[in-house]
């Protein structure tokens, strides 16, 4: 069984800054795209930062100019590095990865339990 774990969320004031990470053990054989989602209290899951096993990076437009996303491959772990934060960015951000277990086996979808990021007036 595949985990992902996440760490680094907190409280921060506005305008700071956070870098969460997600490292992903267990049966692995290769992962595909890794992905930071976020949601905020009585709103919808909604994705945040995308980046591909070739390290193509696609943002929400919330988060383009101030979150950057990478991975490190050989680590199995993707980071996100947040900066310039608004209270809008508070939410629980969730960890995403296409993960395969074995050579000839499908991609599955695994998610991390998700870290609370506060963010201040």
């Amino acid at each position: 069984q595949v985990q992902l774990v996440e760490s680094g969320g907190g409280s921060v004031q506005a305008g700071g800054l956070l870098r969460l990470s997600c490292a992903a053990s267990g049966t692995i054989f290769s992962i595909g795209a890794m992905s930071w989602y976020r949601q905020a209290p009585g709103k919808e899951r909604e994705l945040v930062a995308t980046i591909t096993s070739s390290h193509s990076t696609n943002y929400a437009d919330s988060a383009k100019g101030r979150f950057f996303i990478s991975r490190d491959s050989p680590k199995n772990t993707v980071y996100l590095q947040m900066n310039s934060l608004k209270p809008e960015d508070t939410a629980v951000y969730y960890c995403y990865a296409a993960v395969k277990e074995a050579y000839s086996g499908p991609y599955y979808s695994r998610w991390g339990q998700g870290t609370q990021v506060t963010v201040s007036s």
